[in-house]
């Protein structure tokens, strides 16, 4: 695909990363919030331009992890135009806790 694919965030995963900015926000730095803002927004871009680059997840066949900054794993699914995020997950909680549909 020329343009790459759309990205849509589901609410539960817009949730998490609005729960990690926050404890980011009291617990870090600025620059390390930047460092994470900059390395989702390229994670993002690869995966528009390829959704198959990162490994499929050990929880469903159809849903994929990449890594971010090996403190958070982003879970996405693709199909025809679109990736749709479903989870911003903080690999130091539980993975019980984990939730993907």
């Amino acid at each position: 695909m020329k343009n790459g694919y759309k990205i849509l965030w589901t609410d539960f995963a817009l949730k998490e990363l609005g729960s990690t900015i926050e404890y980011l926000e009291e617990n870090w730095t600025e620059k390390e919030l930047k460092n994470l803002a900059s390395k989702l927004e390229e994670t993002l871009s690869l995966i528009s331009q390829n959704p198959d680059l990162f490994q499929k997840s050990e929880i469903k066949n159809n849903i994929r992890r990449a890594v971010i900054l090996s403190h958070n794993s982003l879970y996405y699914r693709f199909n025809n135009d679109q990736v749709e995020i479903l989870s911003f997950f903080s690999n130091r909680q539980n993975p019980k806790k984990r939730k993907l549909k």
